[in-house]
């Protein structure tokens, strides 16, 4: 069983599936309730558009051949670009997609010139929280007052 993670275009279908799920999964957590359609939705209007070089990059990761994994990159000035929308399906965590995945962000995103990577996250994603302390970032005073910001993280390519 082998992972492989390529860029993409966010607006695929399964990178469109893929954004889906992770919407429906940080919504229903955020409320304590299934997401709704409607929830979805909403989140699918974001800026994706800007996932797209030279101002961003999708990426994908699937396992052995299963859309299962994305994460998305935009650049936020010409040192700086931020991660959104990392996930890995439920049936697909702990095989070492997360590691992948932001490997090949960061890769993606010296492709891009920048020199740093940062995000931000909620309390309540504490998988996710462990996966970026897990690979060098480090929490860094707020950079944004997002409505679900709750912890900043950045890491020096």
């Amino acid at each position: 069983m082998t992972w492989n993670v390529t860029p993409e275009r966010y607006d695929t279908p399964e990178s469109t599936a893929l954004r889906r799920d992770y919407y429906d999964e940080v919504a229903g957590r955020y409320w304590g309730r299934p997401a709704t359609t409607r929830e979805i939705d909403e989140g699918l209007t974001d800026d994706a558009g800007r996932l797209v070089p030279p101002t961003g990059e999708f990426l994908v990761g699937r396992y052995d051949g299963t859309a299962a994994a994305c994460a998305g990159l935009r650049v936020m000035d010409p040192d700086t670009a931020e991660l959104t929308r990392v996930y890995v399906r439920p049936a697909f965590r702990g095989t070492g997609g997360g590691a992948l995945l932001l490997a090949a962000t960061e890769t993606a995103a010296r492709e891009l010139g920048v020199k740093r990577v940062r995000l931000d996250t909620r309390s309540d994603l504490v998988e996710a929280r462990a996966l970026y302390a897990r690979h060098g970032y480090v929490e860094v005073p707020a950079f944004n007052r997002g409505p679900y910001a709750e912890h900043w993280f950045a890491k020096s390519l």
